[in-house]
């Protein structure tokens, strides 16, 4: 038996939730599958020991790196995806990373719409997930209109730390960042639930409010293994679903994949059949290729006698070098602050030395992220294992930008007077941040989706998530991802519902 419904959404993050919310009204029978479950609200919710220790609510599959070695990605299946995880950094893409632009190791490529084309769907996409910030301070933000809400006040620590910024001559700028009412401030909202549903994520943002409406059905435990094309291979004709230990078949005149960028594209590779060989809307070869993911580096200043008793701590950002860093054209990225560290956190990296030395070594720093942008490249891509397991071959490019932003970051920690500077990065097992897998464009030789996201090769098959990202620019995907849903939704709207 086939369950028929009018529109299918697969996966449920920043990319699905926003898709389901924008068309939660449209009267469409609306089927939304997510693989996992809602995340229980638990104390576990913020034990740090619960969460990077025992990884709770990480996914326990494992992946293949280039080598064929198979690691654990940092990646959540439940209701919201990763963005019950984020820490709610919600930025828009500056202008000119719409624009081609000159790297130090190569060409970050045009994007086939420009920022003007996405900045009414920004302000939509800001209220939707209650973006907090204040414009007009950040050097590298186009002129734009206020934020939904003011910005999170700084911490009397952080506060003191911006005035030493700009004393050095740099421009720090509020965080723009996604907070509902209620919530407290706490120390564990970076890579943490919120026990208290107060973080801006696609379930209570998205999902929450679209399952509301009769016509939305949410299918938990639900995950979709290929997709069936008609025998012309033009257009989807069903979803294949595990769920509940049976296999059952879907349809609907319209199928929308959000899994991630690894994800969506494992669905494609893994749907391949007579008319679609190399995977379905793989004319140009390209699904599963020019995977990005930002060159990221944790950072945390340490001074023996300074106490940091700061609680909520992501309040700044440095763009300064965004566009051009010191003694070169060239961009470097961004310095953002962090979520505090806990000694347990710290622990995972080196676990021989006992939680107490960390939880005394924390308590005397302040966290920082060098963040640059990666570059596409056809060779760093996913795969698909004859097991069906996935391959992530991915080698970093734009090295000498990152390393010299993070010179750069620790020369302005040094500044501030911290006695050392301690860093940390996941290098080639990064899947934060993922994108670029499924490029959009307007040739189909060239690309994978359109400017609207649907695939060349398959009429009724769309793709909204960060694979769509021609370009990873340097600041979070999470707004970009939801503003093109929102833009992509009110397409479809006029199109096909």
């Amino acid at each position: 038996m086939t369950n028929t419904f009018d529109t299918i959404i697969i996966g449920s993050g920043a990319g699905g939730g926003t898709m389901a919310r924008a068309l939660a009204d449209s009267g469409a029978r609306i089927l939304v599958l997510e693989r996992g479950d809602y995340i229980v609200q638990e104390d576990h919710n913020w034990n740090p020991d619960s969460v990077w220790k025992q990884l709770r609510y990480r996914t326990s599959e494992t992946w293949l790196d280039e080598t064929g070695q198979p690691f654990r990605p940092y990646t959540h299946y439940c209701v919201g995806g990763n963005t019950k995880f984020w820490g709610t950094v919600l930025y828009r893409l500056r202008r000119e990373d719409f624009k081609a632009v000159e790297h130090i190791d190569g060409v970050s490529p045009a994007w086939p719409i420009d920022y003007d084309t996405l900045e009414p769907y920004y302000d939509r996409a800001e209220r939707l997930y209650n973006v907090h910030g204040q414009h007009g301070i950040d050097p590298t933000e186009p002129p734009r209109g206020p934020y939904p809400y003011p910005p999170v006040a700084h911490s009397t620590v952080v506060q003191g730390i911006v005035n030493q910024l700009q004393h050095q001559g740099l421009h720090p700028s509020p965080l723009p960042l996604g907070l509902l009412e209620g919530c407290i401030l706490c120390n564990t909202c970076n890579s943490f639930p919120c026990k208290i549903h107060a973080k801006s994520d696609a379930d209570v943002c998205g999902i929450r409010p679209a399952i509301e409406h009769a016509n939305v059905t949410l299918w938990t435990n639900a995950k979709a293994r290929r997709l069936f094309t008609d025998a012309s291979g033009k257009r989807i004709e069903a979803v294949e679903v595990e769920r509940q230990g049976e296999t059952l078949r879907v349809s609907a005149p319209l199928v929308i994949v959000s899994c991630g960028a690894v994800n969506s594209a494992a669905l494609l590779l893994r749907s391949a059949n007579d008319k679609h060989p190399d995977g379905l809307a793989n004319s140009s070869g390209l699904v599963g290729r020019r995977y990005m993911a930002h060159l990221a580096t944790m950072m945390q200043g340490f001074h023996p006698f300074r106490r940091n008793d700061t609680v909520f701590q992501k309040t700044v950002a440095i763009n300064d070098f965004y566009l051009e860093g010191p003694n070169t054209k060239y961009p470097l990225g961004q310095i953002q602050s962090q979520g505090r560290t806990h000694g347990v956190m710290a622990q995972t990296v080196v676990p021989s030395v006992p939680v107490w030395f960390y939880d005394a070594w924390v308590a005397r720093g302040v966290d920082w992220l060098a963040m640059s942008e990666d570059l596409p490249h056809p060779d760093n891509r996913v795969t698909i294992e004859k097991d069906g397991k996935i391959r992530l071959t991915y080698r970093a490019n734009n090295l000498i930008a990152h390393a010299q932003l993070v010179k750069e970051t620790k020369r302005i920690l040094r500044r501030l007077g911290y006695w050392m500077v301690v860093t940390h990065s996941h290098k080639a097992k990064n899947t934060t941040h993922q994108c670029g897998t499924l490029v959009f464009g307007t040739d189909p030789r060239q690309s994978v989706l359109d400017p609207f996201c649907r695939t060349h090769d398959i009429d009724n098959l769309f793709v909204v998530d960060a694979s769509f990202f021609p370009s990873s620019a340097a600041v979070n995907p999470g707004l970009t991802i939801a503003a093109q849903a929102l833009r992509v939704a009110e397409h479809i709207r006029s199109i096909h519902l």
